[in-house]
Formats: structure tokens, C-alpha cells, sequence
């Protein structure tokens, strides 16, 4: 797969695993990984960069005596999601027309 796309796809299915509900790495990666396979390394980098593109939101909590990070998806993540699945129409529309031959 293209890695922009694939960078595109991961990116959205972060910010899908938290659009109901705030949620914290580990979960993040239980909760995406009957879809796909992500690594702790690789999910950090995805939240790093979404929130320094204003679709997610940080805030810190104590948990068990640890601190943990919990991500919320602003409005900007939820319009990116939106985006994302009329974009997706259009890659199906190509695919279909690949396929045609």
C-alpha cells in the first residue's frame, strides 16, 4: 500500500477508535487491532502528529499511581474522519474501474 494512504488510513482509524469516547494508548491499540496491527511505537507517532494537526486533545490523569494520557478528538478530528470517507469513495470508484479492466 502507498505509504501516504496508508499513513491516511491509520491516521483516520485513530481518530475513529476515539470519536465516542476519550481513551488512553493501550486501549487505542486493543480497540483497532481486530481491523489492523499497530505498534505502540507506531501509535505514539499517529497521536503526536494528530495532535499537533488540532484533531485530538491531551489531558493527563493519575491511574493506579501512574499518569496517563487521554485523547479527545476535537472537531477538526471528526471533520478529517468525514473527509476521509468521501475520499474513500472516490478510491473505490478508481478500484471499480481497475477492476473493470
Amino acid at each position: 500500500m502507498d505509504a501516504q494512504l496508508k499513513r491516511g488510513v491509520l491516521d483516520v482509524c485513530v481518530l475513529a477508535a476515539i470519536k465516542y469516547e476519550d481513551s488512553y494508548g493501550y486501549k487505542i491499540i486493543k480497540d483497532v487491532s481486530p481491523v489492523l496491527k499497530l505498534s505502540e511505537s507506531t501509535l505514539y507517532t499517529i497521536l503526536k502528529r494528530l495532535e499537533e494537526a488540532s484533531m485530538l486533545e491531551v489531558r493527563t490523569t493519575m491511574h493506579e499511581g501512574r499518569v496517563r494520557k487521554y485523547y479527545h478528538i476535537t472537531l477538526k478530528g471528526l471533520k478529517r474522519i468525514e473527509e476521509f470517507k468521501n475520499e474513500w469513495k472516490e478510491i473505490m470508484e478508481i478500484y471499480s474501474f481497475i477492476e473493470r479492466g
